[in-house]
């Protein structure tokens, strides 16, 4: 249910502090999901998650930032009552433009997945939150107050890129030519860092950052334990694609296989 209230929106002076959004880099995101065909999102993500949900129709979920609504529609279409927020300001506009066939059933919001302010306690029966977490800075008060809006029992998915296989500049992939086999190298798993990261490689005007946060997987397992969840799901998930032919496609298909790229864990709030 959503809250009447007249608390104001965000402004860029409270989001000083806390912007960590895509929302500069909103129209090429857009154009990115929409239009490529062939994204991790399409072929691996969004199937999975819809096999975990099932049957949606009629249950209240909350898309914590729901960047430009992609996820969020394809809910709306499978039945379910949708509240979308996300800090970026311009990718909130680009999903109520593409909110044309669900105006009663989904609603867009700008502001921090730690302040889901238009949402009243226990309200939401269901929580998503996908490939965001680790570009959200405040990952306890997001915990918290997931927790706050999902009913008694309610459960909260999430879905991360693998925190032990894709840190940025601190994971790559290598090739063992004497034993034709391709590798993942880790370091620094598990230290904790803010990495800022180039949208825009290759151009030299108009550059266009995000910030992205490493994390081990045990921070976000005993930042939902500290929120009131307890994890009842943990799946990881592979890419879909494979190599063209050539010297290497064998060991690179099979690293694909071995070494997920995302994580998705369930947990149920307690109480």
């Amino acid at each position: 249910m959503i809250k009447k209230t007249n608390k104001p929106k965000p402004t860029a002076a409270t989001k000083k502090n806390t912007d960590t959004s895509w929302g500069g880099v909103a129209s090429w995101y857009d154009e990115h999901l929409e239009k490529s065909g062939d994204t991790y999102h399409e072929k691996v993500v969004y199937p999975n998650l819809a096999r975990l949900l099932g049957d949606v129709t009629r249950k209240k979920i909350v898309d914590v930032a729901c960047g430009q609504g992609q996820f969020s529609r394809i809910l709306a279409d499978a039945g379910a009552y949708i509240i979308g927020v996300d800090l970026g300001k311009e990718l909130i506009e680009i999903a109520e433009k593409k909110n044309t066939t669900h105006k009663f059933q989904a609603h867009y919001f700008s502001s921090p997945s730690h302040d889901l302010y238009m949402i009243q306690d226990g309200a939401q029966d269901i929580a998503v939150c996908v490939l965001a977490l680790q570009n959200i800075e405040k990952l306890q008060d997001t915990m918290k107050e997931v927790a706050r809006v999902l009913t008694p029992h309610g459960r909260f998915l999430m879905v991360i890129n693998h925190p032990s296989f894709r840190n940025p500049r601190h994971t790559h992939w290598g090739y063992d030519e004497h034993e034709k086999v391709q590798y993942r190298r880790v370091d620094e798993y598990m230290s904790e860092s803010k990495i800022k990261i180039d949208m825009t490689p290759g151009s030299v005007t108009n550059k266009k950052f995000t910030v992205s946060f490493h994390r081990p997987l045990q921070v976000y397992v005993k930042a939902l334990g500290k929120a009131g969840f307890a994890v009842t799901r943990l799946e990881e998930w592979e890419s879909h694609r494979a190599s063209e032919r050539g010297p290497r496609k064998e060991a690179e298909d099979k690293s694909r296989k071995e070494i997920p790229l995302f994580m998705c864990i369930e947990a149920i709030k307690l109480a």
